[in-house]
């Protein structure tokens, strides 16, 4: 190993020793909560809006999202980021109201609360919990392994690598709670953010500020029919998704439970949007645009070339102390929300109300960590793999996105129609993404082509809706009832607003 490659990885070690101290310090000094499920998994409920926007902000940015976006080479994928914003502002006008209103631990214990059924509850739980453990935990550790081995030319396995940074991660959540978890996630936040931007700037340097050279269909942000991403989606699926994403992802939710009043919740969710906003899109697409001038069509290595070739070799420890702590705070926080959801919806409900939380949660969070490990060979080199579980993510998402939707707009509905109709969701969805474009390709002439994926999203949510009132009138004999159809709910809506 050379002396310029120790003194990179001394700065990396530097840097997340530093995000460790501070945040071992802020702890620290922390009031504390008697009661430990608070304690443990909503920071004792003392955070402030600053930590709930840089946690926000730092659990969705990890080396897919500067990988991945760059890798496109075009403006347009900035909508998907964009769309973000006004995610966020339902977080916090919307569901920040509700979930305080209904004192909720987890996003799932509001689907229990409209229904007055626990197994709803369970049910959305555990394919959350399923999620996190088998996909997001070990992918995140495969590409975050992967790209450090990569910078700094290192021979050790992958799966050495990978118990690294689950060690890392696996420390905060472990040991110091969510609130451990969103102080490291603000303070790693400034090197993320500061380093990403340093790397747009630097690109549109080499291109002398002047991307007029790229292809005009690069540089739009209105995608036509046959583009990646049409803008009419931008007005069906698209909002959708950032509504199912940003108000019932217990991951990204936790935090603003965890505030220590509506209030600064509802100002860390606006000040992650105006991150997003501001500083998010010139960090997933101005290096891309500028590597496709200079370099020409590079696909997912964009991001990595571009950097290698512009980033002061001084600077590569800091760069990858960033994409570290990018990584790790997506890691520690999706492991938190996974033993949330175990312990406060499963456990407690179902085994043993009265289990010691902080030792059951360091149990199962060691355990979680231990099987993303050893799941993360199934990954490697199976980038195939991974988008096509990707697309079956998306056989719930908008089923579970149709619960909350019911729940919120209508009374009198019977849980066991929302629980069928997560099921059917899942089927109808499969025949529109899967069946659909098959069928066409054997049939050109008789079927027509399927419409984007958000707009299927966009249908299959709104049939999820239908389909469970049909079910709860037809098959369990009851009514719904609307429930903006009376002037007390429109008076509580409007007060929503103006708070």
């Amino acid at each position: 190993m050379t002396p310029a490659t120790l003194i990179q990885l001394g700065v990396f070690l530097g840097l997340n020793l530093f995000v460790a101290v501070v945040t071992w310090l802020h702890c620290r000094r922390a009031p504390r909560s008697a009661d430990g499920t608070r304690e443990y998994f909503l920071a004792g409920g003392t955070l402030g809006w600053v930590f709930i926007a840089g946690s926000l902000t730092l659990t969705n940015i990890n080396t897919d999202t500067l990988v991945g976006w760059n890798g496109n080479q075009m403006l347009l994928i900035a909508c998907w980021e964009l769309a973000g914003v006004p995610g966020l502002i339902l977080l916090a006008k919307v569901f920040v109201p509700l979930y305080y209103k209904y004192n909720c631990t987890t996003v799932t214990e509001l689907l229990e609360r409209r229904y007055h059924n626990p197994h709803i509850r369970a049910t959305v739980a555990t394919i959350f919990l399923l999620g996190s453990v088998l996909l997001f935990l070990p992918v995140m550790l495969y590409t975050s392994s992967l790209m450090l081995r990569t910078m700094f030319g290192l021979e050790i396995p992958l799966l050495v690598l990978a118990t690294g940074i689950a060690a890392a991660g696996a420390a905060y959540a472990i040991f110091g709670g969510l609130r451990a978890v969103a102080i490291s996630d603000t303070y790693s936040g400034v090197f993320v953010l500061g380093m990403a931007l340093l790397v747009a700037v630097l690109s549109m340097n080499a291109v002398n500020w002047d991307l007029s050279g790229l292809p005009p269909e690069r540089l739009t942000l209105l995608g036509g029919p046959d583009s990646v991403l049409p803008w009419p989606t931008l007005l069906t699926g698209m909002i959708f998704t950032q509504l199912f994403y940003w108000s019932t992802n217990q991951t990204i939710t936790q935090r603003v439970l965890a505030a220590r009043s509506i209030r600064e919740a509802q100002k860390g969710a606006y000040g992650a949007a105006v991150i997003r906003l501001l500083i998010v899109p010139p960090m997933i697409a101005l290096p891309g645009l500028c590597a496709y001038q200079l370099y020409g069509p590079l696909g997912d290595a964009t991001y990595g070339h571009i950097v290698g070739q512009l980033l002061p070799h001084w600077l590569l420890g800091a760069f990858a102390a960033a994409m570290f702590a990018a990584v790790m705070t997506s890691y520690n926080s999706t492991l938190n929300s996974a033993a949330a959801l175990y312990v406060c919806d499963l456990h407690q409900k179902f085994i043993n109300p009265a289990a010691p939380i902080r030792r059951l949660s360091i149990g199962l969070q060691l355990g979680f960590a231990l099987l993303s490990i050893a799941l993360v060979p199934l990954y490697q080199g199976a980038d195939s793999i991974i988008q096509l579980i990707q697309q079956l993510l998306g056989l719930f998402s908008m089923p579970i996105l149709a619960a909350f939707i019911t729940g919120l707009l209508f009374r009198n509905v019977d849980a066991r129609a929302v629980i069928a109709t997560i099921a059917f969701g899942a089927v109808f969805y499969g025949l529109l993404s899967f069946a659909w474009p098959a069928l066409h390709t054997r049939l050109p002439g008789t079927i027509p082509a399927a419409p984007h994926f958000l707009h299927l999203m966009f249908i299959n949510l709104w049939a999820c809706v239908g389909f469970a009132l049909v079910l709860n009138r037809f098959v369990f004999g009851r009514r719904a009832e609307f429930e903006l159809g009376t002037r007390q709910a429109w008076r509580e809506v409007l007060a929503v607003l103006r708070a």
